[in-house]
């Protein structure tokens, strides 16, 4: 008798820590108590917000992606697929352009800076309309679009109450709940890669209460019809020369228990069933391979994927879901709270504009760009464009294509650092894509060897300058994404990957070996003519000009990716007359200088800025997300940098969210631990949605992706190579304001795997993985505590 009433005491003790266990609100989600109204409708200016929609919950699996509305009697499920793009292959490079350039180069260096931009905005840019201005949706360089939208009526307009939705970063699950009536309702959608669908569960806590019908709309070019009970939309976009582009389509499909389902020709109509389960799969027929880029099997691909999915259960496609997703999510943590937040998502935003920055949105923000990450860039799709993967406009702010001068390279920030180096690939696909159109340019734009790209790339291998030299003769663009190449390497010591992206690397130094000419005052190489990425300095006759030699930003991300090939070169043990060519012309570039005022000269000579807050720092490139500038190795160049952002934030600077987000990680490598918080508060109270999606203004996704490379940054920092070790630095810019923490699963360079836990601003303990066998050095508090070796697979501890 005694051992039943002890087993029906455990029975009821379990009993009641699972339904506490099943309440206790999970530590990383994003949660509302109000859905976004699916009513409101879009504003067709592509340059302006939509409220409502920046209060969805975006889902995605790096090819499909969705912003979930949650409304309670009409659902709106917004659409968007990696490829969903208007346009298409246009000849743009200009044949007449290299018979200038010996002229601009004379010009610039006998100091005639107005007639050389002058004459290089008139000589050096594309042919036809190239972008459209930022506004390329029905011009041949095409634009991002929405795939459309998913509605789904469930015609009761009745009162509702308990109603909360949410988004679980840990899952990548979006929920919605209410109550009508005396039913409870549920809704459950996730979008699988393992089986590429979006998948939605509707369902209620009596029975015979899901009733609705679906429709699928686009703002143009979309029909729907009805084949083997499923509801499809289809249509072609326009290539921006009058004639069909990419063709896509996306299917819906019902799974029941219970009830009826009745498909027409526009609508999709469930009744009476105790539960449905939605599939939706979708794609296009775009291809990433030069120069038709299409080729997809788009039918095959959006049929053979509903039907798997619908043989399958909900459960079995959530847990393949959960585990393909989680395999990634779950491998870094940080914290700096110990219980969850019991505010909801937008009260904590609103508290931020307010000044009042909780530290649970710290840590929400690092984990939400790891998890937009995922969801926008899986390896085998299309990288992060400028919205990531969701848009809900025809024509989306600067086409939501990939800028070069910072905004895809942003996105990959926290790549490697925060433990997602797959995540990564799908921007090396996209380089690797751009030497053949690139090797062109360079050809029939410069006359050049190698490969080169500009300012803005899409989907169609656009390399050719922008309508305007002033902004769009960024040459320094393919040092700069390249340096992502090294990055990866330097992370992950993956020599099949080197072996692969060496000829990509090596094309892009070819480019630089070409264009490089010798300035005949200093002796020194110098790239020109080109820009300091969209910034006006004041030549000396008082004339706004772009255009000059050897600008800092070109110099130094042509160092990088200099150095970045001797590395290369040297892990594959290439050693020829080539690569000594590199190493010498590595010697003789001109360096980066200091200006009478203290400050890193932005170009060659001391210009004034015409605007001295100017939102680029493009010449700081080589404190971040370069390492030629370091406390550690040069200090003082590290001081003038200090000074030249100071100058810029005194004067405005940092007023875009991407701004503010590179300014994070600026602050942070110069160990300025407080200035660093300064520019992430300064995100989270001017630049963040409802739905934490950041603005530049409009919508952005790049500051998402910076901020949480900015606090990574804050936290560990590797970018500095001595005695042939990377140093790894602890908390190397851990403001005062954390006093208690921890992160786990942070990466560095040399392959390790970093976690370190503080109390009261000191660290208590650190322990440092080694994945590849790799010397390290470990850096804290301005002392080197450990150098050495460290065994593949060991790990070095430490306790205070």
């Amino acid at each position: 008798m005694t051992n039943m009433k002890n087993i029906q005491l455990f029975l009821l003790f379990f009993l009641l820590f699972s339904c506490a266990s099943q309440e206790q609100p999970s530590y990383l989600k994003l949660w509302y108590e109000s859905p976004a109204d699916a009513t409101v409708a879009d504003s067709p200016n592509g340059w302006q917000d939509d409220a409502e929609w920046l209060k969805g919950l975006p889902l995605g699996n790096g090819s499909l992606g969705a912003v979930v509305f949650g409304d309670v009697a009409m659902e709106r499920i917004q659409l968007n697929e990696e490829t969903m793009w208007s346009g298409s292959p246009q000849e743009c490079d200009n044949p007449d352009a290299p018979q200038y350039l010996d002229k601009i180069r004379q010009l610039l260096l006998e100091g005639k800076y107005k007639e050389a931009t002058e004459l290089t905005n008139r000589t050096q840019v594309c042919t036809g309309k190239g972008s459209g201005g930022g506004n390329g949706s029905t011009v041949p360089f095409g634009c991002f679009q929405t795939m459309g939208d998913l509605w789904i009526d469930f015609a009761n307009k009745e009162a509702y109450s308990d109603y909360r939705r949410e988004l679980n970063l840990e899952d990548a699950t979006a929920t919605v709940t209410y109550t009508q009536g005396d039913v409870h309702f549920k809704r459950e959608i996730f979008i699988s890669h393992p089986d590429q669908v979006m998948v939605i569960r509707l369902s209620a806590d009596k029975q015979q209460q899901m009733s609705f019908t679906c429709r699928m709309t686009r703002p143009e070019y979309f029909s729907t019809h009805t084949e083997d009970g499923q509801l499809i939309m289809s249509g072609a976009l326009s290539d921006g020369k009058g004639g069909d582009g990419l063709q896509y389509m996306a299917r819906l499909k019902a799974v029941t228990k219970g009830g009826e389902v009745i498909c027409t020709d526009s609508t999709l109509t469930v009744s009476g069933a105790d539960e449905a389960m939605l599939l939706l799969a979708a794609s296009t027929d775009y291809q990433l391979t030069y120069p038709h880029y299409k080729g997809r099997d788009y039918l095959s691909l959006t049929r053979e994927s509903i039907a798997k999915a619908e043989k399958k259960t909900f459960e079995s496609l959530y847990q393949a879901h959960q585990k393909e997703y989680a395999a990634y999510f779950d491998r870094a943590s940080f914290r700096l709270t110990e219980s969850p937040d019991t505010l909801a998502t937008d009260v904590l935003v609103a508290e931020a504009k307010a000044g009042k920055i909780n530290p649970h949105l710290y840590e929400l923000m690092f984990q939400y760009g790891r998890y937009l990450l995922i969801s926008s860039s899986r390896p085998g799709t299309m990288p992060a464009n400028l919205q990531g993967i969701w848009a809900n406009k025809l024509q989306t702010p600067w086409n939501g294509d990939y800028h070069t001068d910072v905004n895809i390279e942003m996105n990959y920030w926290p790549a490697e650092v925060a433990n997602l180096s797959e995540m990564h690939l799908p921007m090396f696909d996209l380089i690797a894509s751009l030497v053949a159109p690139g090797t062109k340019t360079a050809q029939t734009q410069y006359q050049k060897k190698g490969w080169v790209v500009h300012p803005i790339t899409n989907v169609w291998g656009y390399t050719s300058p922008g309508e305007s030299a002033s902004w769009g003769m960024h040459t320094g663009a393919p040092a700069w994404i390249c340096q992502h190449i090294g990055e990866h390497y330097r992370f992950t010591g993956d020599k099949d990957f080197l072996r692969k992206m060496y000829p990509v690397l090596k094309g892009a130094v070819e480019f630089y070996m070409d264009w490089l000419v010798t300035d005949p005052k200093t002796g020194k190489l110098v790239s020109g003519p080109a820009v300091s990425p969209e910034n006006t300095f004041v030549a000396p006759d008082g004339s706004q000009c772009q255009i000059s030699m050897g600008p800092t930003h070109d110099q130094q991300t042509i160092w990088q990716l200099f150095d970045d090939f001797e590395m290369a070169s040297d892990a594959l043990q290439i050693n020829d007359a080539f690569t000594q060519a590199v190493a010498e012309a590595k010697g003789k570039l001109l360096e980066t200088r200091i200006g009478s005022d203290g400050r890193i000269m932005e170009w060659a000579q001391e210009f004034p800025e015409a605007e001295p807050g100017h939102r680029h720092i493009s010449h700081l490139f080589a404190v971040h997300p370069g390492s030629q500038i370091n406390l550690l190795q040069t200090p003082e160049l590290a001081e003038a940098a200090s000074k030249s952002m100071d100058y810029r934030i005194s004067h405005g600077g940092g007023h875009t969210g991407w701004s503010s987000a590179w300014l994070i990680s600026q602050y942070a490598r110069l160990h300025r631990a407080e200035k660093a918080k300064e520019s992430l508060d300064k995100v989270l109270e001017k630049s963040l949605n409802p739905n934490l999606f950041t603005q530049c203004p409009p919508f952005q996704i790049d500051a998402n992706f910076g901020t949480t490379a900015g606090i990574a940054e804050m936290l560990l920092q590797s970018h500095v190579y001595e005695q042939d070790a990377y140093t790894i630095q602890l908390l190397p810019s851990l403001p005062a304001g954390w006093k208690n923490g921890k992160f786990s699963g942070l990466k560095a360079r040399g392959g390790f795997e970093v976690s370190v836990e503080w109390k009261d601003g000191v660290m208590v303990y650190a322990e440092i993985k080694s994945l590849l066998g790799n010397p390290f050095r470990v850096w804290y508090q301005g002392q080197y505590i450990e150098t050495g070796n460290l065994e593949k697979g060991k790990t070095w501890k430490w306790n205070s």
